[in-house]
């Protein structure tokens, strides 16, 4: 009993550790998504899209008050206009 939840306990930390060194991708959000979320045009510069992430991040950081998934929807928002822009 006591191995089992040692070895669970082991592959845990070992996703985590993974995760946060970024061995595991996350699923990229479509553009069109990440406009609806920041609430900006199409046509949004890249200082549009980091002011739009900047005021909507205060809100939702969860030092804030606000969620770790919803920070994370919204960097990701964030690096899906970025890296759009910097392909065009």
């Amino acid at each position: 009993m006591l191995l089992k939840l040692i070895i669970i306990l082991a592959l845990v930390a070992g996703i985590v550790l993974m995760v946060r060194r970024g061995a595991v991708k996350r699923a990229k959000m479509p553009p069109a998504e990440a406009r609806a979320l920041l609430g900006l045009d199409a046509g949004a510069s890249a200082a549009d899209v980091r002011d739009a992430h900047r005021r909507l991040i205060a809100r939702v950081h969860p030092d804030a008050g606000g969620s770790d998934e919803l920070a994370t929807r919204v960097n990701a928002a964030r690096d899906a206009l970025l890296h759009e822009l910097k392909r065009k």
